[in-house]
């Protein structure tokens, strides 16, 4: 009985693991299919870029006049930083000045101070205590907008140039 029993079981393991086998032919038509819709998409794109698209007359509804709006900078959203400085270096700051540097060695900003003023900028040395770092500011105006342009001018050449305030 036990005999029956033991081949019972394994004829019903043997068939439960021929019955999940997956065939190979499922796996060979499944491919064949990828083959053949590949080789027709290319096939499309091959015929598409070869006929010329249809040309498009723009439609003109417009009967009025185009007139133009003059573009004005809004220097209204340029951030500007907010420090407070003593000048150690120049003749004062105004309200907008533009730095180009920050040292925490006041030699380093002098030598940064030298070379803006031998290319022709009024460079002037500010300190800001609370963080101990030395600003070089190569200009300073008291218009936000002069500020603006004179520091994205300079930042051609010192590309981290930033605004301050007092």
């Amino acid at each position: 009985m036990k005999k029956f029993m033991v081949l019972g079981a394994a004829l019903c393991v043997a068939m439960g693991f021929t019955g999940c086998k997956s065939s190979e032919s499922a796996y060979k038509k499944a491919y064949e299919k990828a083959k053949a819709q590949e080789q027709t998409s290319a096939d499309n794109d091959d015929s598409t870029s070869q006929q010329e698209a249809p040309v498009v007359a723009p439609v003109e509804t417009q009967t009025q006049p185009v007139t133009q709006t003059p573009v004005v900078d809004n220097y209204d959203n340029e951030p500007v930083r907010r420090e407070n400085v003593s000048v150690v270096n120049g003749v004062g700051l105004k309200s907008y000045s533009v730095v180009v540097g920050s040292f925490s060695i006041k030699a380093n900003a002098e030598g940064l101070q030298q070379r803006l003023r031998n290319a022709g900028y009024e460079a002037q040395v500010a300190y800001n205590a609370g963080n101990n770092m030395y600003r070089v500011v190569a200009s300073t105006y008291d218009s936000k907008a002069s500020a603006v342009q004179s520091r994205n001018q300079l930042r051609a050449t010192y590309a981290d140039a930033w605004l301050l305030s007092k």
